[in-house]
């Protein structure tokens, strides 16, 4: 049991490495990876104590060279996810009755081993299965991961730490339980960091874990698993299930222990889990906690008064890092006439100087998108786009899948406000801008504000503080995270906690108190020192 009461280490924010050339943490991320590529693996699933490896496989191959096989990953079926279950309600008891300082402590140092001996090798698998460059997988899998759980440590205690006002002769506490249950975790391809804190972050609090990776994200996942394992983690709080989605969904989102989803994927699936869950909200002990992240169509709006050059900046950083492939980034941009010819330049400038290829070689700045699906998908609206008579192509629009899924950065310009790539999702390096005469701000933001069913992110750009005001009142229900004079992309842990609303998701603001809030259910408790002896009170004479 607890004897103290605890603060932890203070927080601050990872520093991001350079990795120069030559640098000894570029030769040692770069030595790394060529080991890891020249070497094949098997994931397995993580149930209990058990590495469980299945007849059933599916080959992990790198995005940016799909020939060339990093292992096999093992696919399951609806009795491992039975299996996974019990496994965490097996567990649930002892990690409850855990002391809050103790779990606490598990993901503290998890970051310290980030910090230092799986860097490298997260990153590494970062790049290999999910085509990350040497600076996005820096960003992702490494700082952002180890903010995610040194500053989630630093908001528990702030949870545990805030109590009520007690009057004489009562004492009032707040204690804040895990859910009755498991938690479900779904996590996407795209980002590491988020598919290590989705599981984290219940489980932090308390929570038992049943996790579904994406296939893509496999490779990764297992070092996330090796890391939990190593920096202490018991068996059966943290699931890892690698099962067929509607196979898994029958078996989790029946079961009367079901107690909460965390996901992060797309629009419809996160639509389709929540009425799912609905009509199933008799079989449950209590009402399941549901929080996701779904999708975003995010602007960029730039008032005649903005920098040409800031604003294209912001077009080329925030639309093609990860060949796009964000929830937040840019992918529609309104753009004054009287700007449009120096922004215009200086991107497609930009977008011509952009080295393309696999992250083995650290100066290509653009790699291969995640898969064949997303590739056909992200190419099918580029051909569209080809065929339309209110928009044109001025940089870009070429892709090929030979050898890796490469599409190169494409920049459509439409005279049509509504054109189809300036409202639908596309998830990939194309960017679609709309021109406008200057004198038509106000009836821009409108149209910024109703253009998509989205709120996720968005940026504007001006130097007039009046215009930005105005654009910051229009746009408030917009987006989630708003940025001023710069790109909508690279919200960091414990400075702009991340979510939206809308069909962006529940906006529970991952890397935040707001979520760890989320994952616990309060209970209040007043004690009397001494109770009254009659029921007469005074006004009764």
């Amino acid at each position: 049991m607890s004897k103290g009461i605890y603060n932890v280490p203070v927080a601050s924010n990872e520093p991001v490495k350079s990795y120069e050339p030559g640098s000894p943490e570029l030769e040692e991320l770069m030595s790394t990876y060529k080991s890891m590529k020249n070497s094949t693996i098997d994931v397995p699933l993580y149930i209990g104590s058990e590495q469980i490896t299945c007849d059933q496989t599916i080959n992990m191959t790198s995005p940016h060279d799909h020939q060339h096989v990093l292992g096999k990953a093992s696919v399951g079926n609806q009795d491992h996810v039975r299996a996974a279950i019990k496994s965490a309600l097996d567990a649930k008891q002892a990690w409850a009755d855990m002391p809050w300082n103790q779990r606490v402590a598990i993901f503290l140092k998890a970051a310290e081993l980030l910090t230092g001996p799986f860097r490298a090798r997260v990153n590494a698998a970062t790049m290999l299965a999910q085509s990350k460059n040497v600076f996005q997988a820096e960003i992702d899998a490494a700082c952002e991961l180890i903010d995610f759980f040194k500053f989630n440590a630093e908001y528990v205690t702030q949870i545990y730490g805030e109590q009520p006002e007690s009057l004489p002769g009562m004492w009032n506490r707040l204690e804040h339980r895990p859910l009755e249950g498991f938690v479900f975790a779904i996590t996407p391809f795209n980002f590491t960091s988020i598919c290590a804190n989705l599981c984290a972050a219940p489980a932090m609090m308390g929570n038992v874990v049943v996790w579904k990776p994406a296939p893509a994200q496999l490779y990764s996942a297992k070092v996330i698993m090796e890391l939990f394992q190593a920096a202490g983690l018991p068996d059966g709080v943290i699931n890892m299930i690698n099962v067929d989605g509607p196979q898994t969904g029958d078996v989790v989102f029946n079961h009367p222990d079901f107690a909460g989803l965390h996901f992060t994927g797309s629009t419809g699936v996160f639509r389709h889990l929540w009425k799912t869950i609905g009509n199933n909200i008799e079989k449950y002990r209590s009402y399941p906690r549901i929080v996701g992240e779904t999708g975003g169509k995010d602007f960029i709006v730039a008032h005649h008064s903005s920098v040409a050059s800031e604003v294209a900046t912001g077009i080329t950083r925030g639309a093609f890092e990860y060949q796009g492939q964000k929830c937040s980034a840019a992918s529609r941009a309104y753009v004054p006439s009287n700007l449009w010819p120096q922004i215009k330049a200086q991107v497609v400038e930009d977008v011509k100087s952009f080295k393309m290829g696999s992250p083995e070689d650290p100066s290509n700045y653009i790699n291969a998108v995640i898969s064949e699906q997303s590739f056909d998908k992200i190419a099918s609206f580029i051909e569209y786009a080809k065929g339309q008579d209110d928009a044109e192509i001025i940089v870009g629009g070429k892709y090929d899948k030979s050898v890796g899924y490469f599409i190169e950065p494409t920049v459509i310009v439409t005279t049509n406000p509504k054109f189809r790539t300036m409202c639908e999702e596309i998830f990939g390096p194309v960017m679609t801008i709309y021109v406008y005469e200057p004198k038509d701000w106000v009836q821009t933001l409108e149209l910024v504000d109703q253009t998509s069913e989205y709120a996720l992110t968005g940026a504007i750009f001006s130097v007039d503080r009046y215009a930005i005001e105005q654009a910051s009142k229009a746009l408030e229900n917009a987006a989630g995270n708003f940025y001023i004079n710069d790109k909508p992309t690279g919200a960091v842990v414990g400075q702009q906690p991340f979510g939206g609303a809308r069909g962006s998701g529940t906006n529970d603001k991952a890397g935040s108190i707001l979520n760890l809030q989320r994952w616990v259910s309060p209970r209040t408790i007043k004690e009397t020192f001494v109770p009254a002896t009659d029921y007469k009170y005074p006004f009764l004479g």
